[in-house]
């Protein structure tokens, strides 16, 4: 198979606005359209293509994680026509490949239609902002937007920590640098601490997904930096909840009161299908007021 037969999916998804591509043994490939799955009339995969398809898109590092871990994520740029995050995984012992498309165009405000109040949110210079929702509900692409809003109008040094890169920024009015995890820092909550000592104004996490992480992420909001980040949630009071119950039973006072005083907005969202097709996201708002922070407190 190799690399030709991979253009081909890649492009057949890119041409049919597919949104994830799904490469498992003992089915064709599958893309996922306007949320639905769709199989493509080519033959079903057999252990030794999945093999070949993951060869021809894996740089080395990655396949040594394969081998070592059973499984890898990574950004892998389609020449000019799009970017795709990769997660590679093992399922009955034969490998899977999981690819989703990133739109090639960093989307405004109103091209996803978020609230107004999202600009005057991304001038504070300091704060947590936090963008929930559950996996595939476009959380990453409402975060680019806001890190792009502020790139092209304000002069901010702003570092970004994913785990792949997905949107690539050029710097504009702001300086940007983008570190990826495995490939330019070990992890989250250690990028979070060296990025400290790095004059940032402006620190993009791509998801609070431990401890450590959460605890790092609302220190910078704390110790003067504009934060933003994700939590896998659903709605912005289990948003909270989420976080404080995270911490165990004698640190969730102090988290309580950090909370309070320095989470300044969650937005939930979820995409939903409008008619006749495509999708459109719904969100869920809440900016942190006195009553709000008195309530977190409580």
């Amino acid at each position: 198979m190799g690399t030709l037969h991979i253009d081909r999916i890649l492009e057949t998804c890119i041409r049919r606005d597919g949104s994830d591509i799904h490469l498992t043994v003992g089915r064709p490939p599958v893309i996922r359209v306007h949320g639905h799955l769709r199989s493509l009339e080519t033959k079903v995969l057999e252990p030794d293509d999945t093999v070949s398809l993951m060869k021809a898109i894996t740089p080395d590092r990655n396949q040594q994680e394969i081998q070592e871990e059973g499984g890898t994520d990574f950004g892998f740029a389609f020449g000019n026509q799009g970017r795709f995050r990769v997660s590679v995984f093992r399922q009955k012992g034969h490998l899977a490949l999981v690819l989703r498309l990133i739109p090639s165009k960093l989307l405004s405000f109103k091209d996803i239609g978020l609230p107004s109040i999202c600009q005057a949110l991304c001038r504070r210079p300091r704060g947590l902002f936090l963008v929930t929702g559950p996996t595939g509900s476009g959380k990453t692409t409402t975060l680019a937007s806001m890190i792009n809003y502020i790139n092209e109008n304000f002069d901010r040094h702003i570092v970004t920590v994913e785990e792949p890169i997905e949107y690539y920024h050029v710097h504009k009015k702001s300086l940007v640098n983008q570190r990826e995890v495995g490939l330019d820092v070990p992890s989250f909550s250690e990028c979070l601490r060296r990025v400290l000592r790095q004059d940032p104004d402006v620190i993009l996490v791509g998801e609070l997904r431990d401890l450590e992480t959460m605890e790092s992420a609302i220190r910078a909001a704390e110790t003067g930096h504009l934060v933003f980040s994700t939590v896998h949630t659903t709605g912005c009071q289990g948003t909270i909840n989420r976080i404080i119950d995270a911490f165990p039973h004698e640190q969730q006072e102090q988290i309580r009161v950090q909370l309070s005083t320095n989470l300044i907005a969650v937005l939930s969202q979820a995409l939903c299908a409008k008619v006749p097709k495509g999708r459109v996201a719904a969100y869920e708002f809440m900016v942190v007021t006195p009553a709000i922070a008195n309530l977190i407190r409580e």
